[in-house]
């Protein structure tokens, strides 16, 4: 059992290490518009109507390929119960994804691809690649 909590426990961190830097690397991918600060909510909050859908790809992928890494690390390093633990990862991801959609607001549509297309199916995706059946 310990080693089940601790899989979730370093999938989350291991999740939550690639979710920060693919945020951290988008705006040097895609630059932001000149004036948007998006490294604070507030930043966000006041630039957001100058941001244009290439601009959300990057934060998409961070919560995606963010839950995708910490499910599947999760699902790798548990004994047993590989497909719970690894969507534990996921709704751990997607309750701090609802957080900060409440916090920043963010166009509908990215709201909802992000909610619903970037936390549970990617820990599922996560916990297949590392072979959990179910």
């Amino acid at each position: 059992m310990l080693r089940n909590v601790l899989a979730v426990v370093i999938g989350i961190v291991v999740g939550g290490v690639v979710n920060t830097a693919l945020v951290a690397i988008g705006p040097m991918v895609v630059p932001p518009p000149n004036g948007v600060d998006m490294t604070t909510a507030e930043g966000l909050q006041a630039g957001m109507a100058l941001l244009a859908p290439r601009h959300f790809v990057f934060p998409w992928l961070a919560h995606a390929v963010g839950t995708l890494v910490g499910a599947l690390v999760a699902a790798r390093l548990a004994r047993s119960h590989r497909l719970p633990l690894a969507m534990i990862v996921g709704v751990v991801f997607l309750a701090g994804g609802i957080m900060a959609a409440q916090m920043i607001p963010a166009p509908t549509w990215f709201v909802a691809l992000d909610l619903i297309g970037a936390y549970l199916p990617m820990a599922w995706l996560g916990a297949r690649l590392a072979g959990a059946r179910g």
